[in-house]
């Protein structure tokens, strides 16, 4: 059995990486191969699955949902004639293995979901990007706020409903979705979506190589708070996050003149720290440390007492620790306003959006002075990003779609 796997964004390969390495121990003879249409694909080369076809590194960084602008940056950028190649090289693949029971997983969004369908094969499909969050919780629909809320979920679901369609077609073997409200609200729609956990908690146990830091730091006043940076992995937009960052350092000094504060830059091994604008030598500083740490994330989300993020993914898994963030919306395609309030959504109150960078501060003391609003943080984070080992049991309930 071969099982090609069809991703669209830096995120989504590793949550598919995880899903092929757990399918991998599972069933070892099933030959697995990857095409990341969004990206150069580092993400599988460097775990030696084979890459079947061309790649290639957009402008839009693969998030042309939070901008139409970036659509039109991409055409200009070889969107097209990539695009072509790629679905030319997925029917050479479709030829070649049609004796070996190939299959494809489609993991992110609408486009490798139409990608799986064109095939004509039996497919697969992660739904990482959508949530039934975004449009209500537990308790039901959120009331509207805006004048064109009432418009927002016009099909009865975050999922539109040609995407439902394609979940529906007869080829689609099984469908993964991140939490367990969509997998419940797509099944009243007649959709078998099944939640099995979410990935992107999974791998992300410290590794103690802070420990040093934190033995230096501790020899000074006991108890710093601990706030990790987290600007996002994609340049250039991640140096303006990093600048906009820094500009809420004043008001964490002047909130916590007492205090100890350490702040830990989670920077992604993609960025250049030449082009990371320092933080300011100032007396006004005397109480932060800032440290720049570009190997050991697991540990900055483990020591972190909460985040200043600008990411998508990384900010995500931090509230799945039970840890609340503040994002700094910025008009670039990805952490724009709309995609902040997309995500505050979705992760529910450990999420709080700033747009002032002056607020910060006085943001950062409300949050972990209340401790029933920690104590809801930390339950919120784990029901809507679940616990470690969703992607042994993802790749079993897989393989169990596709050998039935």
């Amino acid at each position: 059995m071969n099982l090609l796997c069809i991703s669209n964004g830096h995120g989504e390969d590793i949550i598919a990486l995880r899903i092929l390495s757990a399918l991998r121990q599972q069933a070892p003879n099933i030959q697995l191969s990857a095409l990341p249409i969004s990206g150069a694909g580092s993400t599988y080369r460097n775990a030696d699955i084979d890459i079947i076809g061309p790649t290639q590194r957009l402008p839009s960084g693969g998030f042309l949902n939070q901008d139409p602008k970036q659509l039109a940056r991409d055409m200009r950028g070889g969107l097209i004639s990539l695009t072509r190649s790629q679905l030319s090289t997925i029917k050479k693949w479709t030829q070649k293995n049609a004796k070996n029971d190939p299959q494809i997983l489609a993991v992110g969004d609408i486009v490798p979901l139409i990608f799986a369908h064109r095939t004509g094969l039996s497919y697969h499909f992660i739904g990482t990007a959508k949530s039934e969050y975004w449009l209500r919780d537990e308790r039901g629909k959120y009331p509207p706020t805006k004048r064109l809320d009432p418009l927002k979920g016009w099909s009865g679901s975050v999922y539109l409903p040609w995407e439902r369609w394609l979940m529906t077609r007869p080829n689609c073997r099984s469908v993964f979705v991140r939490d367990a409200l969509t997998a419940q609200h797509l099944q009243t729609l007649g959709i078998r979506a099944q939640y099995a956990g979410n990935p992107m908690m999974d791998g992300l146990a410290p590794t103690g190589a802070l420990k040093t830091l934190f033995k230096d730091l501790h020899s000074q006043p006991p108890n710093p708070l601990t706030i990790i940076l987290i600007p996002g992995s994609r340049p250039p937009e991640a140096y303006d996050n990093w600048t906009r960052i820094l500009q809420a350092i004043p008001s964490i000094a002047s909130v916590f003149p007492a205090r100890e504060v350490v702040l830990l830059g989670a920077i992604a091994p993609s960025l250049s720290l030449e082009q990371l604008k320092p933080l300011p030598h100032d007396p006004f500083y005397k109480n932060v440390t800032l440290k720049i740490i570009t190997d050991a994330f697991n540990d900055c989300l483990a020591a972190a007492d909460i985040a200043i993020a600008t990411a998508g993914t990384a900010t995500e898994q931090l509230v799945g620790l039970g840890k609340p963030a503040i994002t700094l919306p910025r008009p670039r395609p990805q952490n724009t306003k709309a995609f902040a309030t997309v995500q505050a959504k979705m992760l529910g109150p450990s999420i709080e959006v700033i747009e002032n960078p002056k607020d910060v501060g006085n943001a950062i003391a409300q949050i972990i002075n209340t401790p029933t609003r920690l104590e809801t943080i930390q339950k919120n984070g784990k029901q809507r990003m679940g616990t470690p080992g969703a992607s042994q049991k993802i790749a079993s309930q897989l393989l169990k779609a596709m050998t039935d």
